[in-house]
């Protein structure tokens, strides 16, 4: 009768015992002079997939296999185990004749987890299963601790965020997302660079914390005795090599952001901010709308994706719209009619959102509570929202026809904001008046070290040419095209609390 092995579910003193009986297994390998990890390569030539892919023409051919063997099923003076490398699994056919009594005996002392080695050739058993019939078996690594739960079953999404790498073993799939992630980002860069963008690197610790709305992680330089902020955007510095010469610019930057986290945040995440001269926030418009379009394209292979059930037409023409006119289609409320501000308060206080406002809100502060509240969950299919008001948008120029407005749009899918973009401000004085108002409320909100960014006055006082620029958040885009609910799901090693 088949003896079979599979991983199964255990109790903490069990996964005790099971330590305890590997560390034996080990001390007795390397007493025989037998240490596995005393092995420093091993000539694979073929993944799995591979075997899979050129079967015909590989059958009955020599091919060195090596990866994690993830069951097994012993049957007298023969087995059959299977081994997954990081492309599929393969089935591995034993006998006792083919790699000698010795090392069958030694095989069956391994456990599931460990890591081995296969020399042998290609056949179908006759159930039509494509396999390996050993001739060489090798010991290459020592699993200490068993695999959790079933091999394809480790459930818990917490343990799956925080051990990630048990996540990859007991569950192959997850890994898709990440390979796609990378492909993703490698069509990014392709679509930028033929775009005749530069790609650059900017710092990620800051002599300063700017006054912008997010709160930083701060640190401190030993050598140089002062304290360093993480940066919470690229924005500033990518902007001085505009005014350096740059004309088209990148960069693809982790960011860091001492906040709240939930399904879509988490304190360091990835953004893609560009930058270009001469052009303004409509050509910015086209340019994303393209580069979503083909990136999700040369992806997916289709540029309508599903996206938590709902169909998502990143191809067709995304709607555009002034937040004026958004506020008016899905709250019923024209900014227009409130000739004051207190207009405008009164009349949030009429549609129930008071408790967004406070008693000095402006009316462009109770046009974007209005925004927030009635429309932003109503935009799932791509949309963009344009000339924002100027009470938030300090780093964006002013519409010359209708000052209290800002060349500002930010696009949402499903509800959320996936990016933001602005015909850049230039002008140093209306910069430096709007960056001192926002250190002092941010400063009015205990935020006691934020400063103004002298430098980058300076820099646009050497002369800010006419600029588009744009940032997104990249794990966003990646959550839409892998269909993951969370952000933790496309992040390898999310942020978690330490366990105790």
């Amino acid at each position: 009768m088949a003896e079979n092995e599979e991983v199964v579910e255990m109790t903490q003193e069990e996964l005790d015992e099971q330590h305890r009986v590997r560390l034996e297994k080990l001390r007795g390998l390397k007493d025989a002079g037998k240490d596995p990890y005393t092995i420093t390569k091993f000539p694979v030539d073929i993944y799995n997939s591979e075997i899979r892919g050129r079967f015909e023409e590989l059958e009955n051919k020599d091919v060195v296999i090596a990866g994690r063997m993830m069951s097994r099923r012993i049957m007298g003076k023969a087995s059959f185990f299977d081994v997954r490398d990081s492309s599929d699994r393969m089935q591995v056919y034993v006998r006792i004749d083919g790699v000698g009594e010795d090392k069958f005996a030694e095989f069956k002392k391994w456990d599931l987890g460990d890591i081995v080695g296969v020399k042998g050739y290609v056949f179908k058993t006759k159930t039509g299963e494509i396999s390996v019939h050993a001739k060489e078996i090798t010991l290459l690594s020592k699993s200490l601790l068993p695999l959790p739960e079933k091999w394809h079953g480790l459930k818990d999404k917490e343990e799956r965020y925080r051990k990630r790498y048990l996540d990859l073993i007991a569950n192959p799939d997850v890994k898709d997302v990440f390979v796609k992630r990378s492909r993703i980002l490698s069509e990014i860069r392709k679509f930028l660079d033929g775009h005749g963008y530069v790609e650059v690197d900017t710092p990620v610790l800051l002599p300063l914390e700017i006054g912008a709305a997010a709160r930083p992680f701060k640190t401190h330089h030993n050598a140089l005795d002062i304290d360093m902020y993480l940066r919470i955007e690229t924005e500033l510095y990518l902007k001085r090599l505009i005014v350096g010469g740059f004309d088209k610019v990148y960069e693809v930057g982790r960011i860091f952001r001492n906040e709240g986290m939930d399904s879509t945040h988490n304190p360091e995440f990835t953004t893609i901010e560009m930058y270009q001269a001469y052009i303004n926030y409509f050509d910015m418009m086209d340019l994303i709308e393209d580069l979503y379009r083909t990136v999700t394209l040369n992806v997916c292979g289709t540029d309508t994706v599903t996206y938590q059930g709902k169909e998502i037409a990143v191809g067709k023409p995304w709607e555009r719209l002034t937040m004026i006119e958004a506020v008016k289609k899905y709250a019923g409320v024209d900014y227009n009619d409130w000739a004051t501000d207190e207009d405008a308060r009164a009349c949030a206080k009429s549609k129930g959102i008071e408790d967004e406002i406070n008693a000095n809100s402006t009316k462009g502060d109770v046009l974007i509570a209005f925004f927030e509240a009635f429309v932003e969950d109503k935009l799932i299919q791509p949309t963009v929202i344009y000339d924002y008001p100027v009470e938030n948008s300090p780093l964006a120029k002013r519409k010359p026809e209708f000052p209290a407005f800002t060349e500002r749009f930010e696009y949402f899918i499903n509800g959320m904001e996936f990016g933001n973009a602005f015909s850049e401000l230039n002008d140093p004085l209306d910069q430096k008046e709007r960056f001192v108002k926002q250190v002092a409320a941010k400063r009015a909100q205990g935020g006691n070290d934020a400063q103004v960014d002298e430098d980058f006055i300076t820099a646009l006082e050497y002369g800010l040419p006419p600029t588009g620029g744009l940032g997104f958040g990249f794990d966003r885009l990646v959550m839409l095209l892998t269909d993951s609910a969370s952000i933790r799901d496309v992040l390898l090693f999310p942020t978690m609390r330490p366990q105790v």
